[in-house]
Order: C-alpha cells, then sequence, then structure tokens
C-alpha cells in the first residue's frame, strides 16, 4: 500500500460550527487552558483552507519547507465539551501565511505566484493525551487581519470544528520588532477589535507565545463537541460492519504494545505502521483472518524501529471492498 492510499482511507469531511465567539474587553485576561471546557467559536475556514483529504503531502509535523521566519513550535490539546477529557485519534489540520502574508495553494490578486504551493499547511492525529504539536514558522499579517493561524478539527466524519487562534498583542508586536530583518512589514497594526474575526470576542482563541532557545513555543487547549473519544460518522458506521480498530494497549507504551481488532466476517487483514511524517515504516500484518477478536503485538526494537509515536492504520478487504481506519499510538519516551 502506497502512501496515498493510506492517505485517502483517512480522509474526513468537515462541517463546520455555528456558536459564536464570546465578547470581551480587550483588557480582560485571556486564558489557554479550558477548565470549563468551553466549546471552541467557529470561525471561517477561508480564505485558502485546501482540502487536505486529497493532497498527501500534508500528514507531517514540520510544515515550513524553505519559508523564512522564526520557529514556532505549535501544541494544540483537543478535549470533549461532554467531560472535559483529551480526545485521542482525532485529526487536527492548520494552516497560516507567510511572513509576508501570503498563502500557499492559491493564486488571487492580492496572492500571487503561490499556485501549487504547499508550505505552512499540514495535519497531525492526536495522540494518548489529545496533543498534536507542530513546527512552523511565526506567521506574518497581512491588512485587514491580525496575525492569526486556522485550525480544523475533524471529530469524525460528520462533524469538524473550525476556527483560528491569535496571540498576545505585546508579545507578538516584540516578536515583529527583535526580528525586523525577516518581518519587514514592521508591527501588526490592528487590535482584536479592528479585526472581523476576533471582534465578537476571542478569550478561548489566544494561545501563549514564550522565548525558547531556537525559537517561540505556543499552546492552545480547544474543546470540541465530544466525550473524549471519537465521534462516529457515515463512514465510520460503514467500517464498523466489517471491523473495529481498538486502542492499543498499554498505550502510552515503552517496548512493546498490542493492537486489538475485532472483525464482523473473513477478511484479509493489513496493519501498517507509519510515522509522524507520513512514511510507512512497517507493515505489522498482512494474512486473511476469521470473523472475531483478534491481538496483534508490537515490539518495536524486533522491526529497527525506535519507540515511538504512530498511526497504524488497519485495511480490511471483503467481497464489498477495502475498509480502512486508523489510531495513534503514543510513546512514553515522545
Amino acid at each position: 500500500m502506497n502512501r496515498k492510499d493510506f492517505m485517502k482511507g483517512v480522509g474526513l469531511a468537515s462541517l463546520g460550527l455555528t456558536i459564536p465567539g464570546v465578547v470581551r474587553s480587550e483588557n480582560q485576561a485571556t486564558q489557554n487552558t479550558l477548565a470549563d471546557c468551553t466549546l471552541i467559536p467557529s470561525e471561517t475556514a477561508g480564505p485558502f483552507p485546501l482540502d487536505l483529504t486529497e493532497n498527501t503531502t500534508f500528514l507531517r509535523q514540520d510544515v515550513r519547507e524553505t519559508e523564512n521566519g522564526v520557529e514556532l513550535k505549535l501544541k494544540l490539546k483537543i478535549v470533549g465539551t461532554q467531560n472535559c477529557e483529551p480526545m485521542p485519534n482525532v485529526r487536527v489540520n492548520i494552516w497560516h501565511c507567510n511572513k509576508d502574508g501570503l498563502y500557499s495553494g492559491y493564486d488571487v490578486s492580492n496572492n500571487s505566484g503561490q499556485a501549487g504551493k504547499t508550505y505552512l499547511r499540514g495535519y497531525q492525529f492526536t495522540d494518548a493525551n489529545g496533543e498534536v504539536e507542530f513546527t512552523t514558522i511565526f506567521p506574518g499579517w497581512y491588512n485587514g487581519r491580525i496575525c492569526h493561524i486556522h485550525f480544523q478539527v475533524y471529530v469524525s466524519s460528520s462533524y469538524s470544528a473550525v476556527s483560528q487562534l491569535t496571540f498576545d498583542l505585546e508579545k507578538k508586536n516584540a516578536l515583529y520588532t527583535a526580528n525586523s530583518s525577516i518581518y519587514t512589514k514592521g508591527e501588526d497594526p490592528l487590535s482584536y477589535s479592528g479585526d472581523n474575526i476576533f471582534s465578537d470576542g476571542y478569550q478561548y482563541q489566544i494561545a501563549t507565545l514564550e522565548e525558547t532557545s531556537s525559537g517561540y513555543e505556543s499552546y492552545l487547549e480547544v474543546a470540541v463537541q465530544g466525550t473524549g473519544t471519537v465521534g462516529i460518522g457515515h463512514l465510520e458506521k460503514q467500517t464498523a460492519k466489517v471491523v473495529d480498530l481498538g486502542q492499543n494497549f498499554p498505550n502510552p507504551y515503552t517496548d512493546k504494545t498490542t493492537i486489538p481488532f475485532t472483525l464482523q466476517t473473513e477478511a484479509k487483514v493489513a496493519i501498517d505502521l507509519y510515522d509522524l511524517n507520513g512514511r510507512k515504516v512497517l507493515n505489522l500484518l498482512n494474512e486473511n483472518r476469521s470473523s472475531g477478536s483478534h491481538e496483534v503485538e508490537f515490539k518495536p526494537k524486533e522491526h529497527g524501529l525506535a519507540a515511538a509515536g504512530y498511526l497504524y492504520q488497519i485495511t480490511a478487504t471483503t467481497n464489498d471492498g477495502a475498509f480502512k481506519t486508523v489510531k495513534m499510538m503514543t510513546s512514553t519516551r515522545n
């Protein structure tokens, strides 16, 4: 199975939310963790949210490509609103402009010359802690919009949350000033109230921003509709009629872990492991299995692999076609 087949198997449809933001004063203190699991405000996905379902390039942690800018380590933690529990195995997309305010993938009047480019876009699957981490650059700004990063959380094939995050005004502009040779447009002139997205509320969308030895790091906790488990949509229901992929145990794991799955009918079963940059690293199973419950043990050292975070995908092939689903395993050494 090639990488393109893998990505098609995990592609999910998207639906936005309609919950408005909460109006806040610009001087009011903000928070980055949601003790009350407040639903993340829905924002526009446009104008440049490439459909990543069919774009196999974008399963990656480092989205910079050759873009110049101050390094930013961005971590998002996804929790369910119904119980405040972390949500593992959900797909999180990010995309944002470069240091000059341009987006990859489009060639329009105010974004010319970017068609066919893929920089500063990517997605990951949340680990056992409900977290994803990306390496990117700190985004620039453009007329009419404050500095921001788009993100989309795919909970199931029937529901996803689309929103944006931004940063503390003083910290953000201090970064621009300290790196004026890179960010030649200077400080971002907009306030939250002057931005048509954040003017109706931004309290739950301001990520932390702290300087590190290599650049900056940022964190935001995001609450979406759910209970701490992946949601069920049409595609998931169809797949469950053939195969149910369980969470590996223990998870997180140290030296070995077990992958459980249940077949509703006899099928040819393949289990493939991929690293966090979308590279297939191992075919763990490829054989016919009868209906019922099954387990496959994974010991990284036996396959010349490090104990690390991997995506594991099962493909169950019957006369009705190939049914695929994927989960994330987390290492205690991550």
